[in-house]
């Protein structure tokens, strides 16, 4: 599979029901999950067979700039040692921000399995996440 944004991302950026500026992104290592474009909530993903393994603080230092998003790196920390994790990107909170709403509300962004590093096989404990540091970055539209 190749890294891919979930189909209802870029709607809810036109609803404002998703807000990359305001609202809480962050990060999880996901294994055992097969994409599908049109899963929208994390709770897509964990009923359709992917396991979250850890989590990261929310994204620090977020910029937009020439249809670019980028944020500081970060860290996940495990609470298992397995193989052949991606990254999860989503907002885990309103779209106000503020504390994490539940999975069934937190709105997934994209899916990254493909890359330097991935599939990711972490052991327990603080694994980094390094954003691309070229034209991309985390996202860009257009």
């Amino acid at each position: 599979m190749a890294n891919a944004y979930f189909t209802p991302f870029p709607e809810g950026l036109l609803d404002d029901t998703i807000s990359l500026s305001v609202g809480v992104v962050k990060a999880s290592f996901v294994r055992g999950y097969t994409f599908s474009a049109s899963h929208k909530f994390v709770s897509d993903v964990t009923g359709a067979g992917g396991t979250i393994n850890g989590t990261s603080a929310a994204l620090a230092s977020k910029t937009f700039s020439g249809g670019v998003f980028d944020a500081a790196d970060t860290t996940v920390t495990t609470t298992a040692s397995a193989v052949n994790h991606g990254i999860l990107l989503y907002q885990a909170s309103a779209v106000t921000g503020g504390a994490d709403v539940a999975t069934s509300a937190q709105r997934l962004i994209a899916y990254y399995d493909t890359g330097t590093g991935l599939p990711i096989q972490p052991g327990t404990g603080s694994t980094p996440i390094t954003w691309d540091s070229g034209t991309n970055k985390i996202i860009k539209v257009g």
